[in-house]
């Protein structure tokens, strides 16, 4: 873990505790504390020169998103707040700081076609050599659960050998994002692959292992592993397209938190084709996902399916190009 190291790092370090104390995961928190630490380190500022023109330019000076600028200087702003009720400063220099005009966020989707052509593209890449054959079809399986599942990149790489209910067909997800724990039913075809996996698994393993998906050395599959699987199963199949800016819009490339956003399109998709209303499924949906609270899956809704998706790229697409012209 870095140190603070500029004259803030004491005021850092109650900060964080105070936060802690109530609560608070402070991980994010100390990132962005430490990207203003680094900065009034290095340009030597003094006490009585935090003030808003230093706020301007400390903002000018970052290379991120807008969304992500205004993340970090709330975070910040929160932090002078925290300074004020201390008594340590008399007014805070962020409060009236206004943000940055944010990009609307566009995710790729996944069609449910696309989604069944990366799952094959992987599964043509287990290697039938004993030594790898385990491990391949183990980061075949936590494809699956992600693109089948909706789950996130990390859920299916902390799973345990007993989180799998066999007999239930379902996953016990432990201390996933915001501490959350949750049972889910898995689909009868992903239980069925679960069931081949597991005789493999247990045919293969000489000995005892903890994980339920088996990677190098006999230990749990690893992020940036599971990532350059993915993104080699888009290049396989020609839909490694890259992120565009287009006017305030951000048209993002493939990544592996895609395959969750198109299982939550794609799913309320299929409940309005079915003749259903894809806002009654939001609190079973959001409750499947993980999320807090379901207005965070209502976002999903914005983008009915991946068509959808395309026809909004090739309408911003076309609108540059006249703008250029």
């Amino acid at each position: 873990m870095k140190n603070f190291e500029s004259f803030l790092a004491p005021h850092f370090n109650d900060f964080i505790a105070y936060r802690q104390g109530l609560g608070y995961s402070v991980k994010a928190t100390r990132s962005y504390l430490l990207r203003l630490d680094r900065y009034v380190k290095y340009q030597k500022i003094k006490p009585e020169l935090l003030q808003p023109l230093f706020f301007f330019e400390f903002r000018n000076s970052l290379k991120m998103e807008p969304i992500s600028i205004n993340h970090l200087l709330s975070v910040i702003r929160v932090f002078f707040n925290f300074m004020v009720r201390t008594d340590c400063y008399t007014l805070n220099p962020l409060k009236d700081i206004p943000p940055l005009p944010e990009y609307s966020f566009v995710p790729f989707i996944f069609s449910p076609e696309q989604t069944d052509q990366f799952i094959e593209a992987v599964c043509k890449r287990i290697r039938k050599k004993h030594r790898y054959y385990l491990k391949d079809f183990s980061e075949y399986m936590a494809i699956v659960l992600m693109a089948r599942c909706g789950l996130r990149i990390k859920e299916p790489l902390g799973l345990q050998r007993h989180h799998y209910r066999c007999r239930e067909k379902s996953i016990y997800i432990e201390k996933s994002k915001f501490n959350k724990d949750r049972l889910i039913p898995v689909p009868k075809s992903v239980a069925a692959e679960f069931d081949n996996y597991l005789a493999v698994r247990d045919a293969l393993l000489s000995y005892q292992n903890s994980y339920l998906f088996v990677g190098k050395r006999q230990n749990g599959l690893k992020d940036p592993r599971m990532r350059f699987v993915f993104h080699r199963a888009v290049q396989d199949i020609g839909i490694n397209q890259p992120r565009l800016v287009i006017g305030s819009m951000v048209f993002a490339s493939p990544t592996p938190h895609s395959l969750r956003h198109s299982f939550a399109v794609n799913t309320l998709k299929h409940i309005k084709e079915r003749g259903g209303y894809p806002q009654h499924a939001l609190p079973v949906l959001a409750t499947y996902m993980g999320h807090r609270i379901y207005q965070y899956t209502a976002k999903y809704l914005k983008f009915i399916d991946a068509e959808q998706r395309q026809g909004l790229f090739d309408f911003a697409g076309s609108k540059r190009k006249i703008h250029e012209a």
